[in-house]
C-alpha cells in the first residue's frame, strides 16, 4: 500500500510555516523585552522610536543593579526557591513512594485530598496562612516563604513523583529487599537512581513554581525578604513606570531559570516522559 507523499511547498505552509508563526508569537513579547532593556532611557519615547535600537548600551542594567537591591532580591528568590524544592522533594518522594508501594486504609483519601488541594485558588488561603505564619512569627522570613510556596507545589510534585514510581516494576524493590535492604534503603539504593530523569523534573516544576509566585510573596514578605517578583512590581509608579529598569529586572529574572533549563535539558524531557509508560 502506497503512501501519499507531501510536496514540500505543501508542507511548509501545513507544518512549518505555522510553527514558526505560533514560535514568534510564543517568544515575541520576551524577544520586544530584550531589546527594550537593550535601549538607552532616552530614545523609549523619544517620536522617532524604532523596533531595534540604533545604539546598544547596558546603561538599564547598571542602573538596574547600582540604584536599587536587585541583586539582593535575587538572592532571596534564589534561597526561597532552592528551600521549596529540598523541602517539596523531600515530602513529596516519600509521599510518593508509600502511595505507589503499599495499600493502606484511607490511601485512596489521601491521594484524592492531594489532587482537591490544587482545585482550589491560591487566594482562598492567603489569609489562613496569614494568620498561621503570624502566630509562628514566621512573616517576612525565609522559612515562611518556604512553607507557604510548599503548601501549593507539593500536591502536584507527589502525582508526578507517583506516575514514576509507579513506572519502576516493584521486583526491584523485592530484590533490594531478599539482599539485605530495608524498604527506605531499597528506596534510596535502587528505586531513586533509576527515577533521577523524574526527580529532576519535579525539582524544576517546584523551583520555577515558586521562583514565578508573586501572591504569596508580596503578602507574607516585607522589607527583609523582597524576592524577585515583588521587586519588579515596585519599579511601576503610581504616575510613571520605568520601563528600562522594568524590562532589564525582567531579562534578569528569566535568565536563572532559563540557564537552568538549558543545562538540563535532556534530563528534563526523560523525566517528563518517564512516567508515561509503565515499564
Amino acid at each position: 500500500m502506497r503512501t501519499a507523499r507531501i510536496s514540500p511547498a505543501r508542507r511548509f505552509f501545513l507544518l512549518h510555516l505555522p510553527m514558526a508563526l505560533i514560535v514568534l508569537f510564543a517568544i515575541g513579547p520576551y524577544l520586544w523585552m530584550l531589546i527594550t532593556s537593550l535601549k538607552p532611557e532616552s530614545t523609549l519615547f523619544s517620536a522617532n522610536r524604532s523596533l531595534l535600537p540604533d545604539v546598544v548600551t547596558l546603561e538599564n542594567y547598571v542602573r538596574l543593579f547600582s540604584r536599587t537591591g536587585f541583586l539582593r532580591n535575587l538572592g532571596h528568590s534564589l534561597v526561597v526557591a532552592s528551600g521549596a524544592v529540598v523541602l517539596g522533594l523531600s515530602v513529596s518522594i516519600t509521599a510518593a513512594y508509600s502511595f505507589s508501594r503499599y495499600r493502606f486504609r484511607g490511601r485512596r483519601t489521601l491521594m484524592l485530598t492531594f489532587l482537591l488541594i490544587n482545585m482550589f485558588p491560591v487566594v482562598l488561603l492567603i489569609i489562613p496562612l496569614f494568620i498561621i505564619m503570624k502566630h509562628l512569627q514566621l512573616l517576612d522570613t525565609h522559612a515562611g516563604l518556604i512553607l507557604a510556596h510548599s503548601t501549593f507545589a507539593i500536591p502536584f510534585a507527589t502525582w508526578m513523583m507517583i506516575s514514576y514510581f509507579n513506572a519502576v516494576p516493584r521486583s526491584l524493590d523485592e530484590a533490594a529487599q531478599v539482599d539485605g535492604c530495608r524498604p527506605f534503603g531499597a528506596m534510596l539504593r535502587v528505586v531513586l537512581p533509576v527515577t533521577l530523569p523524574g526527580i529532576i523534573a519535579t525539582g524544576i516544576y517546584i523551583f520555577i513554581t515558586s521562583w514565578n509566585e508573586y501572591l504569596y510573596a508580596s503578602v507574607l514578605a516585607g522589607q527583609d525578604v523582597r524576592v524577585l517578583t515583588v521587586a519588579v512590581q515596585t519599579l511601576i509608579g503610581e504616575y510613571e513606570i520605568a520601563w528600562g529598569l522594568l524590562t532589564g529586572g525582567g531579562v534578569v529574572g528569566a535568565l536563572p531559570v532559563t540557564l537552568l533549563f538549558m543545562l538540563i535539558q535532556k534530563r528534563l524531557i526523560a523525566g517528563m516522559t518517564q512516567g508515561a509508560v509503565k515499564g
